[in-house]
């Protein structure tokens, strides 16, 4: 039996803190609905999706970047992060859809990248063409090569994407030159922090789209940015994709947490406008650094994604999220995909297993407090495609690896709407990744129809949460439960059980609001969970 305890978070404070509870739809525009029928995802077609994400019951978006770049890593290399660049539209519909929104409700937030700019981006043209020791090349971070003639990387810091994170330019005199740092793409060079014109310039950028109507940010790398005085070596160079340590020099560098207040500064001149930092970080002290009163909003805590479909580890990862940042003041947040990671039908086992899985886990994180993101697709039971063309493959991490590593292609295959084969509604023209033909029973106009399909279930379960005073409360209590299960409570009265056991158990007694899979005879079956009151 699991043994009771508690874990609280601070309670919600204002009008303006209205991101405390929220649901969070994240939409990866390349691959939610083409308007044009160029193959992929625009403005235009989130726009005229705006209803169906409506009857969702979502409260927010969260756009992944739409800014002019040049695409070498899927928008999150930027060249003018002022405008929208034409794959997605222009300024114009970015309005549009801004209007369209909040007349639904609906409020709308974007990424933002500030750790790097594209070096299609004139800042970085200009620092090519002056030479070093220049005020153009302050704005980025270009180093002397160590090694005869300085033709060795400046220091043994890998990029994220594979190779090193050093790239070698020519000076406009032809020769040899300096190294600039990007831990992305070469085509990625990271800013440099400490000018101070870098943050005015963010600045600008933050009040050009709060000015729009944009309702908060979601800040790429957000434990990024500051890097360590020398740039000293890694003592352990690990390449692997996407991997975190608190120990990587080229990021949680304490400098950080000013760049942070000095934004928090201009946020709170806009009532209600929210920051969430993409937070790669384990300790919990130093997470909670991210979200104190005077720094991000909120920031996403990857606990549950790193975790299997096993009772002690998922109880272990909420206490974890909810204690770093209990002790600040803010609150936890819970997602279980992004368009960085496998999918969780697929990561908790694929087929029909993985599927039961996910939508067990969608109700255990329904059923805690604090803020929800959700990534499109999830709701429609979406597995990762990982059979994908070779010839296809467009995450820079591809080709940096010697193909090597595959990357991130696989989770942002785009969404089926309807129809019976490829393109599924998604566009009138050539998808710019193929959707598998077996998705005809996971498009959205399939899943309408079935009471007991997976976007039924996020409908129901969305719109349950909003409703029911049972979901009050910013505690968590564990109740006793069989060996392998969970049960949860909140202080308004909710119960989540959650079986991750082989074999069926009895529901605690109460009127059962929703469960993710058919009781027999009254028990949750395995892979299930539950909502009882």
């Amino acid at each position: 039996m699991v043994t009771p305890s508690s874990t609280s978070v601070p309670a919600a404070t204002g009008p303006d803190a209205w991101w405390r509870a929220a649901v969070f739809y994240q939409v990866y525009p390349r691959s939610f609905a083409d308007a044009n029928g160029d193959g992929v995802g625009d403005l235009r077609g989130v726009r005229d999706r705006l209803d169906y994400l409506k009857a969702l019951g979502i409260d927010a978006l969260w756009l992944c970047p739409v800014m002019r770049s040049p695409m070498a890593d899927g928008g999150y290399d930027v060249s003018d992060p002022r405008d929208i660049d034409p794959l997605f539209g222009d300024l114009a519909a970015m309005d549009e859809l801004l209007a369209a929104a909040h007349e639904r409700g609906i409020k709308v937030t974007m990424d933002l990248v500030p750790n790097h700019t594209s070096d299609q981006h004139p800042w970085f043209a200009a620092a090519l063409a002056a030479g070093p020791d220049s005020p153009q090349r302050a704005r980025y971070i270009f180093r002397d090569g160590r090694g005869p003639g300085g033709s060795e990387p400046p220091n043994n810091w890998p990029s994220v994407f594979g190779g090193p994170a050093w790239t070698r330019i020519t000076e406009p005199d032809g020769s040899p030159g300096q190294w600039y740092l990007h831990i992305f793409a070469p085509e990625q060079p990271d800013l440099n922090w400490v000018d101070p014109e870098v943050l005015a310039d963010f600045e600008q950028t933050v009040r050009f789209w709060l000015d729009r109507g944009v309702d908060g940010f979601r800040i790429d790398v957000a434990h990024g940015m500051a890097k360590p005085d020398g740039l000293p070596d890694m003592a352990n160079v690990d390449t692997r994709m996407l991997l975190h340590d608190d120990d990587d020099p080229r990021f949680n560098n304490p400098a950080v947490h000013e760049i942070h207040r000095e934004l928090r500064k201009v946020l709170d001149e806009y009532p209600g406008a929210v920051s969430i930092g993409e937070v790669w970080v384990d300790d919990n002290i130093r997470f909670g650094e991210y979200v104190r009163p005077d720094e991000l909003h909120l920031a996403f805590n990857f606990r549950l994604v790193d975790t299997g479909f096993d009772a002690t580890e998922i109880r272990a990862a909420v206490d974890n999220s909810i204690e770093a940042v209990s002790a600040v003041g803010a609150s936890p947040t819970w997602t279980l995909s992004n368009h960085d990671i496998e999918r969780e039908v697929t990561r908790y086992g694929g087929g029909a297993v993985g599927t039961a899985r996910a939508r067990a886990m969608l109700l255990l994180e329904l059923a805690l407090p604090g803020t929800v993101f959700l990534y499109n697709g999830s709701e429609l039971g979406l597995p990762n495609v990982d059979d994908l063309p070779d010839e296809v493959l467009q995450d820079p991490a591809w080709e940096r690896s010697g193909h090597t590593e595959r990357g991130r292609d696989g989770c942002r295959v785009p969404i089926p709407w309807g129809g019976e084969a490829p393109t599924f509604e998604f566009t009138t023209g050539r998808p710019w990744l193929p959707i598998p033909p077996q998705w005809s029973q996971l498009t959205v106009e399939a899943q309408s129809e079935r009471p007991d399909s997976t976007l039924s279930l996020y409908r129901l379960a969305i719109e349950i949460r909003r409703a029911r005073t049972e979901f009050t409360g910013e505690a968590v209590e564990w109740l006793p439960a069989p060996a392998g299960c969970l049960i949860l409570r909140r202080p308004g009265g909710l119960r989540c059980v959650l079986n991750a056991s082989t074999e069926p158990i009895p529901l605690p007694v109460g009127e059962v609001l929703l469960a993710s899979a058919p009781l027999a005879d009254g028990l949750l079956p395995p892979d299930a969970a539950a909502w009882v009151v």
